[in-house]
């Protein structure tokens, strides 16, 4: 038998400005009770690189001989659907990296039942999934905030219970599904939700080095790497065996290691003081601090290991609302742990007999700060349980105005360049869709997908995966059994296969088209309608819909942020819209249409909501509302749900141009300043109802 080739990947140790990554890899694997690790970072910062360079230096794991589920010998699970493993012959193999791709099914990552078998033979034979090829190893989620939601339900699931259960389709199996998470996105993208966010024990922000000589040693090592991969990995031999040898011995260290009394009085202050929820962050920063304090080769925490694990296991638990960005205020940490109690310096204060090898000596500082994310601005926080009650807020333009400020006055235009501010949002009502399509998965329309309920069967072509439809599949092969010689059981063939077409969920694309002209009246009523928009933002991020945002003003429309998860992209740029200028209605209205067009291109099963906010007037150019209705006229023929949102002020002589404009576009017309903020949002969801 030939030995197997040596690895050619990139070796772990060459990778270059990434220590607090590396760190946090490494701590997950000597303590995989840690939670794994989630890799924040914009695109082509070595994050990839990283992960899967990391099974190269980890130990080799002991499994039973032809047990699929990686059953530890000295202590096989009793519940393994490949047992009873009775004196279990063990073999060693190379730690394992399983990669989830984000399109998936949940078939593939479960396991399932092998239909052929199942009808042919008549028995129940189960097919595991990516689970259970990860027990005792990694599983990578590569863009894990762009993974669908009945996915994630599963990996939270089996992260929590540390197994997999699949009961379906007359198989039932539990097996063991142990294993360090880990995941990479590009925030830009979008956030992570909550749940799966707070499951990831530690999180890294990673950001490329804005120093010349650190981007130079990183090309020269890529170069380097691409020219003659086999020279460059064996150059690294040495580092990555004395890092193994390294990560083994902190393993074996781990049990003897003391987590005194004080060190988790200091470690329960420190969450205290930064405001976390629940009990996770207090637990993952004691088990982060443990491996740290091997990983250093003391048999005690210090506060050194409770430094570098709070800088590691805190920065996404901080989160209020969705839209607050994660991040660590240094300074509020070192604050923190002078204001703690520190670790006892002398073993004959601590109870438990622990103490620091020097107490004379003060703790080192963690030097790998190149990869954390330095301070964050502080961001204004939403109450997600407010209430705006039954009764819509008074329209801000029919009233007095609360103070002096001439820019707050009702009939003032807003100056040109002038930034209004949006109130408290609102929470969003969610009404079902009665029309179904072919959407993304997601939580807002109904529509088919890969998950819900079962409403009809359809071939299966090639060897496409999918959840079968027994019924169907045994109605499509039973009038071929004597043509296929049928002895004794049920002969099945491919072509027989039919996989269910069940009714789930989908998310939309929801486009705001914002006036933010001079127009647009007072500063107040500019706030207002920024307020409905955030509070349409919100819901968007609750229910995995993509957002978009055109403005318009001066002579030109402008796309501020083209469709994306990333709802807390929308609400910064909304925040920071000026307003001023003259109308450019139907410039607008066509920008709108092309970004809708480039987004069916790239994304044709989101279905798409264009929310058009604007008083009617265009200013801009000759014939310059005709041109308005001209456009929407366009866009009512492709058969683009729009809801028209009227901002002209309700005191005064009333156009009515945004109600024209309505009937244009085959909208929905809705005032501001009869529905205000709160039954803007209702009468949006109402809309992609309709």
């Amino acid at each position: 038998m030939r030995p197997a080739p040596p690895s050619t990947g990139f070796p772990f140790t060459a990778v270059v400005g990434m220590e607090d990554l590396q760190l946090a890899l490494i701590l997950a694997t000597i303590s995989p009770a840690i939670g794994g690790v989630l890799i924040r970072g914009e695109k082509g910062t070595a994050k990839s690189t990283a992960v899967r360079a990391l099974t190269e230096i980890l130990p080799p794991v002991d499994v039973v001989l032809g047990c699929r589920f990686s059953c530890d010998p000295a202590a096989p699970a009793a519940d393994c659907p490949d047992g009873p493993h009775d004196a279990p012959e063990a073999v060693s193999r190379a730690a394992r990296l399983v990669e989830l791709p984000v399109g998936a099914t949940e078939d593939r990552v479960l396991g399932s039942l092998h239909l052929e078998k199942a009808l042919a033979e008549g028995i129940t034979a189960y097919e595991p999934g990516l689970l259970a090829a990860a027990h005792r190893g990694l599983l990578y989620v590569d863009e894990v905030n762009l993974l669908h939601d009945h996915l994630v339900d599963v990996l939270l699931d089996a992260a929590a219970m540390g197994r997999a259960t699949v009961e379906r389709d007359g198989v039932s199996v539990t097996h063991p599904a142990r294993f360090v998470l880990v995941g990479t996105m590009n925030p830009e993208e979008g956030e992570l939700r909550p749940q799966l966010l707070d499951r990831f024990g530690l999180t890294v922000d990673v950001v490329a080095s804005r120093d010349p000589a650190v981007r130079v040693e990183v090309m020269r090592a890529r170069l380097s790497y691409e020219a003659d991969p086999v020279a460059f990995v064996t150059r690294y031999d040495g580092p990555q065996r004395e890092l193994a040898e390294r990560i083994v011995k902190a393993r074996d260290l781990l049990s003897e290691v003391i987590l005194t009394d004080s060190a988790l009085r200091q470690i329960a202050e420190i969450c205290a003081s930064f405001d976390v929820d629940g009990m996770r962050a207090d637990l993952v920063t004691a088990r982060t601090a443990v491996a740290h304090a091997a990983w250093s080769g003391r048999t005690v925490v210090e506060v050194e290991d409770v430094r570098a694990a709070a800088k590691l296991a805190l920065p996404h638990r901080r989160r209020r609302n969705p839209f607050d960005a994660p991040g660590m205020d240094e300074d509020q940490l070192e604050q923190a742990i002078q204001n703690s109690t520190p670790p006892p310096q002398d073993p004959d204060d601590d109870p438990d007999g622990g103490g620091s090898t020097d107490p004379d000596t003060p703790p080192p500082t963690n030097g790998s700060d190149d990869s954390t994310e330095s301070s964050n601005e502080p961001t204004d926080r939403a109450d997600d349980s407010h209430d705006p009650g039954p009764d819509p807020p008074r329209n801000s333009a029919d009233q007095n105005p609360a103070d002096s400020n001439p820019a707050e006055q009702p009939g003032r235009p807003t100056p040109v360049g002038e930034v209004a501010g949006s109130s408290e949002p609102y929470k969003a009502r969610l009404l079902s869709v009665q029309a179904a399509g072919e959407g993304v998965a997601g939580r807002r329309s109904r529509a088919i997908t890969e998950v819900g309920r079962v409403v009809g069967d359809r071939p299966r072509v090639g060897r496409e995966s999918g959840r079968p439809h027994l019924l169907a599949t045994i109605r499509a092969a039973a009038p071929h059994q004597h043509a296929r010689g049928r002895i004794s059981g049920l002969v099945v063939r491919g072509s027989d296969v039919r996989l269910s077409v069940r009714e789930g969920r989908e998310g939309n694309l929801v486009l705001f088209c914002v006036d933010a002209s001079g127009s647009m009246g007072t500063k107040k009523r500019m706030g207002e309608v920024k307020t409905a928009i955030v509070s349409l933002l919100l819901d968007a991020y609750q229910r995995r819909d993509k957002v978009g945002l055109v403005t318009f003003a001066g002579g030109e429309a402008t796309v501020a942020l083209p469709p994306t998860g990333s709802v807390e992209a929308a609400v910064r740029r909304l925040e920071s819209l000026p307003t001023g200028g003259r109308t450019p209605l139907a410039e607008g209205l066509l920008q709108a249409a092309e970004v809708l067009r480039i987004a069916a291109i790239r994304d044709p099963r989101r279905r798409p909501l264009l929310v058009l906010v604007t008083d009617g007037r265009a200013t801009h150019g000759d014939k310059a509302f005709a041109r308005a209705k001209q456009a929407a006229g366009w866009l009512a023929q492709r058969g683009i749900a729009t809801v028209v949102v009227d901002c002209e002020p309700r005191r005064g002589v009333r156009l009515g141009l945004a109600g024209e404009l309505a009937g244009d576009l085959g909208a929905e017309y809705l005032d501001l300043g009869d529905v205000a903020a709160g039954n803007l949002v209702r009468a949006v969801t109402e809309r992609k109802a309709a």
